[in-house]
């Protein structure tokens, strides 16, 4: 198994909700040589420096301070998301029926439904305690199974495989025990593993996830089975391709953005102020204006990445015959008429010509023209930076799947093309 896809398969289980996936991030900075960055310190950059800040407790950006002057040499850009649709806990709707200790959920994004039921469920996400210092966050995942949704039996529900709606509310309340308890013995197992007080747990941030690790699946092992593939996948990709790469005049930027899943809109979204400001302060740092910033933007590109959707032989009717791309053929340009997706004809010619120079092939998407059309961050980064933006994915199967399944070969060559793009 190559290197960086026994990585990948690490990755992608450990990053189980939006704050370990963050965490995942970090850590391989951390051991890469990147220093953390505070928001609310000034910056002081040496230029080939190594660097990153996190807000919130998920959105990251890290960047290689380049040597050339950012006005002239702009940035090097690539984006993706680390948050996946999920269920996430109400924590203080714990009920008990008969004994049967239920919990509800709120539905986060907008995950395939009842791929989630009659399934071994773990917990992960992040807890806020009341410590001696003050309130301190802790990232949780209690690494084994707790929970199921369980459907009704085919004899109650005898037309469900005619099509069944999951009520929200109802249906996907998750069972946590059949066994008497007292009180809320969720914080209590989790006062217990965080070994703090149940009453000093203040917040309660988490989320449902799935418990089977990713894993290689084919005659020859090609494909790559796992949740949160939309978007993991990406941002590992860009990851990597950032740690590998060499320093060079123009600064290499990756984006890892939080609530792609449902609209962006927040502090660590992308129609948050973040990318803008920390892409202001590096020109500043570098002794540059505000019209050095403005400048430099208009020099810079860029790859917005989120997964695209692979041609399925039992969905034919699903795609345009003339843009359905195939697992292992190559990175996806997505294009769309209506702006769904940011790629222009230069922004995929550059694209395009990367991928030549990296010696990958490329294949293009388009929805059916009778079909609504999927987005990404990239038209959000377009319009807000005004940069030249291209949007790309490897392709999948069951996107929004708690199992998503996407090609070995499409994830090395993205790799390889930003390696070559950030250097």
């Amino acid at each position: 198994m190559h290197k960086y896809i026994k990585d990948f398969l690490n990755f992608l289980d450990a990053g189980n909700s939006r704050f370990p996936a963050s965490m995942q991030i970090s850590a391989r900075l951390d051991a890469a040589g990147f220093t953390e960055l505070n928001e609310a310190d000034s910056f002081e950059l040496k230029i080939g420096g190594k660097y990153y800040i996190r807000r919130m407790d998920t959105a990251i950006i890290a960047f290689v301070n380049g040597s050339g002057k950012p006005e002239e040499t702009g940035f090097n850009m690539a984006s993706s998301h680390i948050d996946s649709p999920a269920l996430k806990l109400k924590p203080e709707s714990i009920r008990f029926d008969k004994d049967v200790c239920r919990i509800g959920v709120e539905v986060y994004g907008g995950p395939i439904l009842h791929t989630w039921v009659d399934r071994e469920l773990g917990i992960s996400g992040r807890v806020i305690v009341n410590g001696k210092k003050g309130y301190e966050a802790h990232v949780l995942d209690l690494h084994k199974p707790l929970a199921i949704i369980p459907n009704a039996a085919i004899h109650m529900n005898r037309e469900i495989n005619k099509g069944f709606e999951y009520n929200k509310q109802n249906h996907l309340q998750a069972i946590l025990s059949v066994n008497k308890h007292e009180g809320n013995p969720l914080k209590a197992l989790i006062a217990k593993e965080l070994k703090v007080k149940e009453a000093d747990i203040a917040e309660l941030d988490l989320y449902l996830y799935d418990l089977q690790p990713a894993s290689l699946l084919g005659l020859e092992q090609e494909m790559i089975v796992s949740g949160r593939l939309d978007n993991l996948a990406m941002t590992h990709a860009i990851l990597q391709g950032l740690l590998d790469s060499k320093k060079g005049t123009r600064t290499a930027v990756a984006v890892f953005y939080d609530h792609e899943e449902v609209g962006s809109q927040s502090p660590q979204g992308a129609f948050s102020s973040l990318l803008t400001e920390i892409l202001e302060r590096i020109v500043l740092s570098r002794g540059g204006s505000r019209e050095d910033f403005y400048r430099t933007l208009r020099n810079s590109f860029m790859i917005s990445a989120d997964m695209a959707h692979a041609f399925h032989p039992s969905y034919p009717e699903k795609y345009d015959p003339d843009y359905s791309p195939r697992m292992n053929q190559g990175p996806v340009i997505k294009r769309n008429a209506n702006l769904r997706y940011a790629s222009t004809g230069d922004s995929s010619l550059r694209f395009i010509q990367l991928c030549q120079k990296a010696k990958v092939k490329h294949q293009e998407f388009l929805v059916r023209s009778d079909m609504p059309c999927g987005s990404t961050v990239g038209p959000v980064v377009a319009a807000t930076l005004g940069i030249h933006t291209v949007d790309i994915g490897n392709p999948m199967w069951a996107m929004h799947s708690i199992r998503e399944t996407a090609g070995v070969k499409d994830h090395l060559a993205l790799i390889t093309i930003l390696k070559e793009f950030f250097s």
